[in-house]
């Protein structure tokens, strides 16, 4: 019994045991840890009135919780702010400036945003006075934050639920050069606390500079020179004080306060700049009313469209080749290309003028510019186009490049990239192939009609006919290429050999596949107009192609070379006699064959050489001809491949656009001399059936000539046909023997 009283006892002094205070006390001292500058301020004041006690304590307790948020905030948005990267605030996608070849004429931009990067001491002092009066007037007394801004932004919110603004201009910069929320508490703590970090890392006059070039002027315009040129069309060093105070004006609403927009009420953004700026004492009364009397003389309309051109087509296509994909992203280099811009203009003037004239005349019955224009121009133009390519001969450089009448109303570049059949302007490199075989220019070549089995890999009833639809016996070969003989000049393809006509089209640059026909002979492929005439160097070059280029040079912002350009890259293309010799020929074309109307009608007289080309059906009209500087093609047709008019011909569509072009060719940096052989000439003599070195037999058969050889095509044999034992026995020349070349 006394144990189970002793079991009971036991068992209800434990129950009866109160529960642990461990937990309580943890809480307790947690607390006092909280409070602690209310419970030091209790001790102090124990002396005191409960209620002054109580507000005392409450006052100091407030004071140190603020003072203990605000550095775990620095310290919190501090360590934030650090993760971003103020290399940033420096790098801003601009404009890439395109220079003409003289390396200061602008003739157009390219990548980036619609921004052109300036240094402080560029901008005009009066924007910059504006610009701080306007939004940030003490930017040079405070560091990054301005207190009495905020504090009176905070206390017109308390008091009138008016909400404005407090950003500095270093606010507003890392606003606009970093992403984050910055309509938020978070985001605009985040956005002082990264200002502070610019203050402490750039000077206020770079913090300026960086923030002028960032500012959003309505219309994709960015930075304070994008804005000029396009709202004044000029440089904003060049702002003058009216002009500064409404850009300035108007940054807070840039497309409703936009001149372009609503004049009046950029007119009045700039009349409240004005004042700002009198207020803050940076321009006198008198100078605020001679800025509101001063009159807006704005960019005209016409010209607020940026036009686009087939010149900066074929330069942006070469940029995206040489350059990086950071430096198109991120813009801001200056590139000087080859283009000279008088020579673009002319040529452009010369394409629309002539073809102009084209779509008056009576058998022309395809849609006019004219007619294009004034309909709804939903469709693409089907109106008669033109191309022009003009190299420098010397260098390779592209000096003019014109794809087409109008690069807004058709995007494609002809001139580039139009493929059309060349026809009779690829003559010159068959004959050219066959010089360099040993025919010579005054050969004899037959010109009747192709007999069936003739002509090597040529059907049996494949006869092309002359375009006037008469036949000769025996003509000169370069009379053959001098009148476009299209008989004479397949028997001329045949003894070069289709593999030599090819392997020479691909060295002066026709490297697409190219039919292996005697149909090639004739120009029975297609080609850009730019492939023409970088083929075309070869012959005032007498033998070498120089490679085409539009880039210069390419230089960053701090002058740095992206790229140093490419420079001359020539190479041996054809013999030099044998592209001499065509040259010598294609002199005569324009004086006495198929373009001689170049002198006659056209008036151009400086010594050129050249051909015309006219495909089937009149499709396709060409003319590519040379100076001693210049080399140019013109191609004329439609893009749907229809004949453009009757008796459509390359010397009345496309050489009157050659002829043009080249007479505005400034003499002094484009002079046109006399083409004369620059290798070496010996005179021998030679006999018209086998251009090989003539026989007494050549003599007594009347077909020996003499003739100024160049060097390198002088024969080594003399004639198979009238060996040295050879005798006449009738006085009529007599048909070519099996061992002449050309039939």
């Amino acid at each position: 019994m006394a144990a189970k009283k002793t079991t009971r006892k036991r068992a209800k002094k434990r129950t009866s045991r109160k529960p642990a205070k461990k937990p309580q006390k943890q809480v307790h001292w947690f607390w006092k840890l909280c409070f602690w500058p209310y419970h030091l301020t209790q001790h102090f004041t124990r002396k005191w009135h409960p209620f002054k006690r109580f507000c005392a304590s409450s006052i100091v307790f407030c004071g140190f919780a603020g003072i203990f948020f605000s550095l775990a905030s620095t310290l919190f948005y501090g360590i934030r702010a650090q993760g971003y990267d103020l290399a940033q605030i420096e790098e801003m996608p601009a404009r890439s400036i395109v220079y003409a070849s003289d390396g200061s004429t602008e003739i157009g931009t390219v990548h980036g945003d619609n921004r052109l990067m300036l240094e402080f001491d560029d901008i005009s002092e009066w924007f910059i006075m504006a610009l701080i009066a306007r939004e940030d007037a003490r930017f040079y007394e405070h560091g990054a934050i301005d207190i009495r801004s905020l504090a009176r932004v905070i206390m017109r919110y308390a008091t009138r639920g008016k909400k404005e603004g407090a950003s500095t201009i270093t606010m507003q910069l890392a606003d606009n050069s970093f992403s984050y929320p910055g309509k938020t508490i978070d985001g605009k703590l985040l956005e002082m606390a990264i200002a502070l970090r610019i203050e402490s890392n750039f000077s206020k006059e770079e913090i300026l500079q960086h923030y002028m070039n960032r500012i959003f002027w309505g219309h994709s315009i960015q930075g304070i020179e994008a804005a000029s040129r396009t709202y004044f069309e000029k440089s904003a060093a060049d702002l003058s004080l009216s002009e500064s105070a409404m850009l300035a004006g108007i940054i807070r609403g840039p497309n409703t306060y936009s001149p372009f927009v609503d004049l009046p009420a950029a007119i009045n953004q700039r009349d409240v700049t004005l004042a700002r700026m009198v207020h803050y004492e940076f321009i006198s009364q008198t100078q605020a009313d001679a800025a509101k009397a001063e009159e807006v003389v704005l960019r005209p309309k016409s010209r607020r469209i940026i036009h686009d051109s087939y010149a900066m087509d074929a330069i942006r296509r070469d940029l995206n080749i040489i350059l990086e994909e950071h430096n198109i992203s991120m813009g801001g280099l200056h590139i000087i290309t080859t283009i000279d811009p008088k020579l673009q203009k002319s040529a452009e003037v010369a394409v629309e003028s002539h073809l102009s004239q084209i779509e008056k005349r009576s058998g022309y019955r395809h849609q006019t510019r004219k007619q294009f224009l004034s309909g709804k121009q939903n469709k693409a133009p089907a109106y008669i186009q033109g191309a022009l390519v003009c190299i420098e001969n010397h260098s390779g450089a592209i000096k003019a490049i014109v794809g087409g009448r109008n690069a807004d109303e058709s995007k494609f570049n002809r001139a580039m990239h139009g493929r059309r059949q060349i026809g009779s302007i690829f003559k010159p490199f068959v004959y050219m192939s066959a010089f360099d075989k040993g025919l010579q220019p005054g050969g004899w070549v037959r010109d009747s009609r192709i007999r069936p089995g003739e002509i090597d890999g040529a059907p049996a009833s494949w006869s092309p006919a002359n375009s006037d639809k008469t036949y000769q016996n025996m003509m000169t070969v370069t009379e053959a290429l001098s009148r476009s003989r299209n008989t004479s000049s397949v028997r001329i393809g045949n003894y070069a050999g289709i593999n030599n006509v090819l392997n020479t089209a691909r060295l002066v640059g026709f490297h697409q596949k190219i039919p292996t026909t005697p149909a090639t002979y004739l120009g029975a492929f297609e080609a850009t107009p730019l492939q023409v005439a970088q083929a075309y160097t070869v012959f005032p070059n007498t033998g070498k192609i120089q490679r085409p280029f539009i880039i210069s040079e390419i230089t960053d912002s701090e002058g740095n070379i992206v790229y140093p350009g490419s420079g001359v890259i020539s190479y041996q293309a054809a013999k030099e006699g044998s592209a001499w010799n065509v040259s010598k020929t294609l002199q005569d074309v324009t004086q006495r064959g198929t373009a001689a109307s170049l002198r006659s009608v056209y008036g151009y007289k400086d010594p050129c050489g050249g051909k015309t080309g006219t495909t089937d059906n009149y499709r396709d009209a060409w003319f590519a001809g040379y100076s001693s500087s210049l080399t140019c093609a013109v191609w004329v047709g439609m893009d749907n491949n229809q004949k453009t008019l009757n008796r459509g011909y390359g010397s009345t569509l496309a050489m009157p656009i050659w002829a043009k072009f080249m007479k505005s060719a400034d003499s002094q940096l484009y002079p046109a001399f006399s083409l004369e052989p620059t290798m070496q000439m010996q005179q021998v003599s030679l006999c018209r059936y086998s251009s090989q070195l003539a026989t007494p037999g050549c003599r007594q058969a009347r077909s020996a000539y003499s003739a100024m050889v160049p060097l390198d095509l002088v024969p080594r044999h003399t004639c198979d046909n009238h060996p040295v034992r050879a005798t006449v026995v009738e006085d009529t020349p007599p048909a070519p023997a099996r061992a002449v070349p050309v039939r």
